[in-house]
């Protein structure tokens, strides 16, 4: 898979992509400290590429709510080595990407190896983030947020949340072309539950549609997430699966092309065939024209 193999310059959408969730820390919401060890990293991505995963999405600092900023170097110190092992041993189609809002992370991290770059603060944290991404050409995920993780699920306000999720996130598409960045190596992301109460999140995916209208590809996060949880009876963030893949499905009939989760064949699974009935209704629409 080509690198701007995620652009829209077809009219036929390229079938979904799952970008694995590699979270090397000890303070992520749901796996946080399974694989900050090398040796529990490098299996976990070589297993997640078997399973099917397009992207494996490597990040040194946990973006939960109330998490604490962590120094370049700490993520550096997580996540290089594990780039530097994993590059070798994973099939050439399969792609890496840097989970980081700081450059220098990122330009570490390019050096040792990633194709992407994921910022959830669409360069907002780091003024070198998108000249960065322009001089080496990367796509890069644009993540729209309200605050700063420790403190951006206190109170979040919206006076419409997806015109206001929309409005940033073409702002930010505007700072990175102005940066340099080519339009097909732009993705966005909504940042599902990134300063957004439940009711905000469930009317982001149920309005997918209005940002995929966008013109960019779009990466949904739902994975485990704890507005899922309060739909289920609160139960623990590793039993959110089939919630999760319930999302995934919605996702790609709305149009989206990326899927950022935890679990990879189970959402891998839900995409296929939701895509599959996706496709189906295109092929009939075009062939009754």
């Amino acid at each position: 898979m080509p690198i701007d193999s995620l652009t829209l310059a077809s009219t036929d959408a390229p079938a979904p992509r799952i970008m694995g969730i590699l979270n090397c820390t000890p303070d992520s919401f749901s796996d946080g400290g399974r694989y900050l060890a090398i040796e529990a990293a490098l299996a976990q991505g070589l297993l997640m590429c078997q399973q099917g995963a397009d992207v494996l999405d490597i990040g040194g600092e946990s973006t939960r709510p109330g998490a604490q900023p962590v120094a370049a170097e700490e993520q550096e110190r997580r996540v290089l080595d594990v780039i530097r092992q994993l590059r070798p041993r994973i099939p050439s189609n399969v792609l890496m990407s840097i989970d980081t809002t700081s450059a220098q992370v990122a330009a570490a991290a390019l050096l040792a190896g990633v194709n992407w770059i994921n910022d959830t603060s669409a360069g907002m944290d780091d003024s070198r983030m998108l000249p960065l991404a322009a001089d080496w050409a990367v796509p890069i995920v644009l993540m729209h947020r309200q605050g700063q993780p420790i403190e951006m699920q206190i109170n979040p306000q919206y006076t419409n949340v997806v015109q206001n999720v929309c409005d940033q996130l073409r702002a930010r598409v505007d700072a990175a072309l102005a940066a340099g960045i080519r339009a097909d190596n732009i993705l966005l992301d909504p940042g599902i539950g990134f300063g957004k109460r439940a009711e905000h999140n469930w009317m982001l995916l149920a309005e997918l549609s209005k940002l995929v209208a966008l013109g960019f590809p779009v990466v949904l996060g739902t994975s485990r997430k704890r507005f899922l949880a309060q739909q289920c009876g609160d139960c623990a963030s590793t039993e959110l699966l089939p919630a999760t893949c319930a999302t995934t499905a919605i996702g790609v009939l709305a149009g989206v092309q990326v899927f950022r989760v935890h679990d990879v064949i189970g959402n891998r699974q839900a995409a296929n065939v939701a895509w599959a009935v996706s496709h189906s209704n295109r092929i009939t629409h075009s062939q009754s024209k």
